[in-house]
């Protein structure tokens, strides 16, 4: 075990005390947040297992030629498009939109248009645009698409070309 893992482990533990303690000795903060950890576990435990068996079931099913045809270095602006679109319909947040750009990757999406779905996937997912239209308004909403969604896919494209330019490679996993 490394030093840095050790201090990982000591600083759970160390939650797990403070957490334990706080139900003991009634600290409500405490309490709160053991029961807001708790809460939040359980919905990732819902929503991951699903997710990934979506993800395992487009790298069998989705060839490559499909995303390079799509979402490569020929696909032009349609690319940043189906980003998009397939981005707002990610439901999960970046939880689930990572292992899905790196799933991209490998299939040969151009990296700009990966960048694009990334940014996409945490300012425009469906889910969350009706839950901010309900409480901000839906004008509110109409404009902030319409501002962030540019700039998001401007900065794509160009750190995309940086990075293509450098060439830039992405490293296989552990």
């Amino acid at each position: 075990m490394t030093f840095s893992d050790k201090i990982k482990m000591s600083g759970f533990f160390a939650y797990i005390c403070f957490v334990a303690a706080s139900f003991i000795f009634n600290f409500n903060p405490g309490k709160l947040i053991g029961i807001n950890f708790y809460s939040f576990s359980m919905e990732m435990l819902k929503l991951l297992p699903c997710a990934f068996i979506l993800i395992g079931l487009f790298e069998v099913w989705v060839k490559r030629k499909t995303v390079e045809k799509h979402l490569g270095a020929k696909s032009g602006f349609r690319g940043y498009l189906w980003a998009v679109l397939l981005a707002g319909t990610t439901v999960g947040g970046l939880y689930v939109a990572f292992p899905i750009a790196y799933s991209l990757h490998t299939k040969g999406a151009k990296l700009s248009i990966i960048f694009t779905y990334i940014g996409a996937s945490a300012i425009c997912r469906v889910p969350m645009t009706i839950f901010e239209a309900s409480f901000m308004g839906i004008k509110f909403s109409i404009i902030r698409l319409f501002a962030s969604l540019p700039l998001v896919i401007v900065t794509s494209m160009l750190l995309g070309h940086y990075l293509t330019k450098r060439k830039y490679k992405i490293l296989p996993g552990k």
